[in-house]
């Protein structure tokens, strides 16, 4: 079930309206809604709904166990386990073919060739995202930053609350549970706030990040031979518009979907392609995985306490398994290389010009945007050999076969997104507020019906889901 399609609107009219008819009775409002989440879910497998369960159980109980001891030995193993928990789960449904697959060619490279189990394992949509979520709860809650939920309920809703189910933003416990806790209340300004991201969604994934799918990115990226080095670097820049509006209109429509049932999820994306490093840019691109990965995995590793070298093999260890948390594959591991190794690059130039200034900010931000479009030729690449015929193509020429001002003109658009006022649809939100019902209620009807008019038939499936 995907947001922009009639059937989640009917899906979401239906929890909207029964979940404030409930808002007197917070318990039974929270279950609803997880049975609501749990139905969403099963539209994409129903016998997934049970994993989800068995997780939520899983760490609810190690949570539990650990803030009932107070031997830090004994909390340690604890933890220990519940991120070993979460990480088989996730290792056996989405790494599971790929480890099997590369150890079997290992063992036939040096004369020991055997027949393996390979068994045909159907990934979770999402699967990342909720384990992620449960590895953050259990290690905060061993942290003592966190308080551990009241009721097995609560951390069920937490990693199952259809808005940030299949997509993230990746929401933490201590974001969440206080939420569960009180009443939730629908102001105007949050009504505003969560239909306008709503329609600035759906404009992005139906109309810009659709349009260049089909039209450029899809065809190009499938056989590179074919087409001129236009048409490559034009398939390159609008994949890069392509990625960016596809799971920032997700996260935009899934702060706005929370919004409207009473909850708050934190902001996803900063307009990333405006960062003039890639340190920058990964604090401004999917922030709720870049800060995990930073507080569950870099610090934990030693962060930067210990001088360039130990903070530089930090974050290429770090970058390499981001890399492999978004698929199985060496495409994958080796984009998560290119950008620990351009931050590697830049914490060396730190520490060698000091915080001297030695390219202008306009060439900083060149220069990053096209290391993160080399990037995301690896990340969209289905091969190695796909990735390498790309980058041949820049340099073959001929006329554009596919590349049309109308496509440019999305690419530029979605580039242009990055330099409008850094809070605009907050900004937005304040302006309208307080305006008439009637008026509020004539714009986004208009806006929605504009959206519906432009965008192309169909809807794809959210880039993200696949992780």
């Amino acid at each position: 079930m995907l947001f922009p399609t009639l059937a989640f609107g009917v899906f979401f009219l239906f929890v909207y309206f029964t979940s404030w008819s409930l808002d007197r009775e917070n318990g039974r409002r929270k279950l609803f809604l997880l049975l609501a989440s749990w139905f969403f879910y099963a539209q994409w497998d129903w016998r997934f709904v049970g994993l989800l369960i068995l997780s939520a159980v899983l760490n609810w109980g190690v949570a539990a166990l650990i803030a009932r001891k107070e031997k830090p030995s004994t909390r340690k193993w604890l933890v220990a386990l519940g991120v070993a928990i979460n990480l088989l789960i996730l290792g056996f449904f989405k790494y599971y073919g790929f480890f099997v697959e590369e150890m079997g060619q290992l063992l036939a490279r040096v004369g020991w060739e055997r027949d393996l189990p390979l068994l045909q394992v159907i990934l979770p949509v999402g699967i990342s995202f909720f384990t992620f979520q449960g590895i953050s709860y259990v290690v905060d809650v061993h942290r003592r930053t966190t308080e551990p939920a009241k009721s097995l309920l609560d951390v069920m809703l937490l990693m199952s609350f259809f808005p940030h189910l299949v997509a993230g933003p990746i929401v933490r416990a201590s974001d969440l549970l206080p939420q569960f806790d009180r009443t939730p209340r629908l102001t105007r300004e949050m009504a505003t706030h969560g239909l306008l991201l709503i329609v600035w969604g759906l404009f992005k994934k139906t109309v810009i990040a659709s349009e260049l799918a089909v039209r450029l990115v899809d065809p190009v990226f499938f056989d590179p031979s074919a087409y001129s080095a236009l048409d490559v670097a034009a398939a390159v820049y609008g994949y890069a518009v392509q990625i960016y509006c596809d799971f920032s209109a997700y996260s935009d429509m899934a702060i706005g979907i929370a919004a409207l049932l009473g909850y708050s999820f934190p902001r996803n994306f900063d307009q990333p392609y405006r960062a003039h490093s890639m340190q920058q840019f990964w604090r401004r691109w999917h922030i709720s995985l870049s800060s995990w990965l930073r507080d569950y995995l870099y610090v934990p590793l030693g962060g930067g306490r210990k001088g360039t070298f130990s903070s530089s093999l930090n974050v290429m260890i770090t970058m390499l398994l981001g890399g492999l948390w978004h698929g199985a594959a060496w495409t994958f591991v080796l984009w998560g290389a290119l950008h620990g190794g351009a931050q590697v690059v830049e914490r060396v130039g730190k520490r060698a010009f000091g915080e001297r200034k030695v390219i202008p900010m306009w060439l900083g931000v060149l220069i990053t945007f096209h290391v993160v479009c080399l990037g995301w030729i690896l990340f969209r690449a289905e091969t190695f050999d796909l990735a390498v015929a790309m980058l041949e193509g820049l340099s073959r020429w001929g006329p554009a076969v596919v590349t049309t001002p109308f496509l440019l003109g999305l690419i530029v658009v979605g580039l242009g997104m990055h330099w409008l006022p850094s809070r605009a649809a907050e900004g937005l939100t304040a302006r309208l507020k307080d305006a008439p019902s009637i008026t509020m209620g004539l714009l986004i009807g208009a806006a929605f019906l504009l959206v519906e008019a432009v965008r192309p038939e169909g809807v794809a499936p959210f880039i993200y889901f696949q992780f």
